[in-house]
């Protein structure tokens, strides 16, 4: 593992941010390892976001790792980027993970839907300001199961010869 190359960061802004990345692939950087995104309000740092790529190149016959680069793009608190699913189709994924924890949103995804959290959670649980305590919406039927399905709730014995 130590002789694999060592990673750099760079920082780039939202207004160019995809334009940026576009060249980063183009120089060979075809894989993004992760999108992720880091909440620095409470260290009241401003811009608020920071929404960070990890993109690396991978030698396509032999599958060698020939470089990491670690891209920060700082945003505030509405924050607006757009979409890289058209540069790493996996994108499309971790920006829906990256909206739904964090609510960055996206410009050019007016339909994004959550992915880790159900369609009734109210917020984005893990910005720092998201109250801990706070209760949500149950989801599911209110008098409780529905007939004829199994509950999850409830440990039922299976009882052999019945």
């Amino acid at each position: 593992m130590s002789d694999l190359p060592r990673g750099e960061r760079r920082d780039i802004s939202p207004s160019d941010h995809l334009e940026s990345l576009s060249r980063l692939k183009d120089e060979g950087f075809n894989v993004l390892v992760d999108l992720t995104c880091v909440d620095y309000s409470a260290q009241k740092k401003s811009p608020r976001f920071d929404v960070i790529y990890r993109l690396m190149k991978l030698d396509p016959v032999d599958g060698r790792d020939l470089g990491r680069v670690e891209i920060h793009c700082a945003v505030d608190d509405a924050p607006i980027l757009r979409s890289v699913r058209s540069l790493w189709p996996v994108a499309d994924w971790l920006e829906r993970e990256v909206w739904d924890m964090f609510g960055v949103r996206f410009a050019d995804r007016p339909d994004i839907k959550r992915l880790l959290m159900y369609e009734e959670f109210v917020g984005h649980p893990l910005r720092k300001d998201y109250p801990i305590a706070k209760r949500q919406p149950l989801i599911g039927p209110q008098d409780g199961d529905l007939p004829g399905s199994p509950s999850f709730n409830i440990l039922k014995p299976t009882i052999v010869g019945e």
